[in-house]
């Protein structure tokens, strides 16, 4: 074998090499637009020699205008602040911000300590009085400390996600039935365009009323105003799914009720196999739209149903009035638009999974 033939064999190698890592590429990219980080896309395109110069001018669009456009805000943020005087005094910077989110993390973890500690004292007082033939007395007893900001977040995505399913379970098939009937869809019509406008403060001292005539109990996850917050999130966040149900159902394909009416499908089989597949765009978008306008609902609903998540601790805060309050509030405001985007990629995740929509 001549030299060139090794180096001719060689250059196609590395050509393969390239083109199976340009195919890897466009397959992660697909994954890195409903993670929010399409800019890898084109770093990656860069490393293996894809015409840098246009990978960077796409990098710079992706990553460089969104980071300067955050430190002109912050820079922004930081001028105006001190000049901005409050009832709490001047509106804090990002600075003052940044460390009250390192101090409620820092207070997080040392209440997840003393939480710990605590249930190791009930396990060995409880294994004392087993070996004492006492078994009779064991029993758990609940951390009664206040919640750490951690657990807050965590009762209020636990919250949400609660409301959101009932909202779905309620929304989807009623969407449904009006898709699939103009005489349903002609009776609902007018029941939804007079509820959805409605503010969850209206809503909240019904539910509440409603709750408190028929939940007695309140221990554990489902203490009343858990349900309280989570049924106005539902009564609130339903209707775009409805909407958009409904929408994607009687949009479909023509075509395809013919033919489901050639074969003779049942309900059953004509709604799984014809009509959902088709529906399912809109209804996730739906769905995008309601977790989305759930979470917002979600923060005013905590607030006076003194439910244990974010919207409280935001309201305690406020009545609270000392010196770190406002920053306090700040770092829960940047929390709680922190998690609506990331419950909007998942969502967007779920999408992509299950249908073939482009919509970003």
């Amino acid at each position: 074998m001549t030299a060139i033939d090794t180096h001719t064999i060689q250059d196609a190698q590395r050509e393969e090499r390239r083109a199976r890592l340009f195919t890897r590429i466009n397959k992660a990219d697909k994954w890195f637009k409903v993670l929010g980080l399409s800019w890898l896309t084109p770093m990656l395109r860069a490393a293996v020699g894809d015409n840098p110069k246009a990978q960077v001018k796409e990098i710079w669009k992706l990553l460089g205008v969104p980071l300067v456009a955050i430190a002109a805000f912050l820079m922004f943020w930081a001028t105006l602040a001190p000049t901005v005087q409050t009832s709490l005094g001047a509106i804090p910077g990002p600075g003052k911000v940044w460390e009250e989110a390192v101090g409620l993390h820092q207070d997080a973890l040392q209440k997840g300590e003393q939480e710990r500690a605590f249930a190791a004292r009930v396990d060995e007082r409880n294994q004392r009085l087993i070996e004492a033939g006492r078994a009779d007395e064991v029993k758990d007893i609940p951390f009664t400390g206040a919640p750490s900001y951690y657990d807050q977040i965590w009762t209020s995505i636990q919250t949400v996600f609660f409301g959101f399913l009932l909202a779905t379970v309620v929304a989807v098939p009623l969407g449904i039935i009006a898709g699939l009937s103009p005489v349903a869809n002609a009776a609902m019509n007018p029941l939804v365009q007079i509820f959805k406008p409605v503010s969850p403060l209206a809503w909240l001292p019904i539910v509440t009323m409603i709750v408190s005539a028929v939940y007695v109990s309140n221990d554990g996850l489902f203490a009343k105003s858990f349900i309280v917050s989570a049924v106005t999130v539902t009564l609130c966040s339903l209707w775009p799914t409805l909407i958009n149900t409904s929408l994607g159902v009687a949009s479909i394909d023509r075509d395809l009720v013919n033919v489901g009416r050639v074969l003779k499908l049942n309900t059953r089989t004509k709604i799984t196999k014809l009509v959902l597949p088709s529906a399912l765009p809109l209804i996730f978008t739906g769905l995008r739209l309601s977790l989305g306008v759930g979470w917002m609902v979600l923060i005013a609903a905590e607030m006076l149903a003194q439910n244990p998540g974010l919207g409280k601790f935001v309201w305690d805060e406020f009545q609270n009035g000392s010196s770190s309050s406002l920053a306090r509030i700040m770092v829960a405001v940047l929390t709680i638009g922190i998690i609506g985007f990331i419950l909007d990629r998942i969502m967007f995740a779920l999408q992509s999974l299950f249908t073939f929509s482009n919509n970003r």
